[in-house]
């Protein structure tokens, strides 16, 4: 059973307004079709984490606003809550893996959260993150698993139905836990949603087709989609997914590449290898759309040089 609703959607961007920016739509001619890119990229704190994260803490109780949140990330998640928790006064505690990229870890750091590191092959996040909140009472705030959370990023489809005055035929979204996607899906009720994961990753579409939540094998291939890292999807967002239809493809870390290098050359974004997926998908025409359909750039905190490299790179 669906834990969250459109009508939670529409009360989180009531709850975030202000706290978010309000990305534009730009459009971009793709394999001779017109299409929008809606640019999470731009968002306050480089994706569109902030808007879970600020549903989630804006609904805290002053006692626990008082103890501080928990929070685990590959970085974009981790930013979110950082800004958030700032704002609002709150201590934030985020545990990283320890590989995930400077910029992120960097940018994290630099709202004032503490981090603390583990190794994403061995340790669990959510194990050190539990521990973490028991010693002081803190509040984990997880990056997708919680109704909050979805909610808030589902405003990414009520800005799109604002900004074009209608519900898009289609809206593709990169997929990691499935919250923005999930959010997205229960925004716009008419819309086909597509979820787009890296390659080895793509937990939730091996969900969809077992029936059943199934994780990322221990052996999957290395990929430089750090933010769709995730071993396992939840209840919440694969419970969306089944209820909504929502179609999973998957797309190579070269496919990426080319996305980036589009996105960059053609309208001078930078978006992540991450954020790029969705752009990848309809690149390589593994999902094809009628015209004016959305294309969402979740992301755009990528390391300066590995993105100076891919764009300096002939396609």
């Amino acid at each position: 059973m669906v834990q969250v609703t459109r009508q939670d959607v529409i009360q989180a961007a009531g709850r975030i307004e202000g706290s978010v920016a309000r990305t534009p739509l730009v459009q971009s001619e793709i394999n001779h079709v017109f299409h929008h890119l809606k640019c999470e990229c731009l968002q306050t704190g480089g994706a569109f984490k902030l808007r879970g994260a600020s549903n989630r803490l804006l609904k805290l109780t002053d006692e626990e606003r008082a103890r501080g949140v928990v929070a685990f990330s590959s970085g974009n998640h981790a930013r979110g809550v950082a800004i958030a928790a700032r704002r609002l006064g709150i201590r934030a505690t985020i545990v990283m893996p320890s590989d995930a990229p400077a910029v992120k870890v960097e940018g994290t750091r630099a709202e004032g959260a503490e981090i603390i590191f583990y190794d994403r092959r061995s340790e669990s996040r959510e194990e050190i993150a539990a521990a973490l909140a028991a010693e002081g009472g803190a509040t984990v705030v997880p990056s997708f698993d919680d109704p909050d959370i979805v909610a808030g990023q589902g405003t990414v489809g009520l800005e799109i139905e604002a900004e074009l005055g209608e519900q898009p035929s289609a809206v593709v979204v990169p997929c990691g836990g499935g919250g923005l996607a999930g959010g997205i899906a229960l925004a716009l009720p008419d819309s086909r949603i597509i979820a787009v994961e890296p390659e080895g990753w793509d937990d939730m579409r091996r969900s969809l087709k077992a029936g059943t939540i199934v994780s990322v094998p221990d052996d999957a291939p290395a990929t430089f989609c750090d933010a769709l890292q995730t071993p396992r999807v939840s209840p919440i967002t694969f419970g969306i997914f089944q209820e909504r239809g929502v179609e999973v493809v998957t797309v190579s870390d070269a496919e990426v590449e080319d996305a980036i290098r589009f996105a960059w050359k053609k309208h001078k974004l930078v978006v992540e290898p991450g954020g790029a997926v969705a752009l990848a998908a309809v690149m390589t025409g593994k999902v094809r759309l009628h015209e004016d359909s959305v294309i969402v750039l979740s992301g755009g905190n990528v390391d300066p040089a590995l993105h100076a490299r891919i764009v300096g790179a002939e396609a």
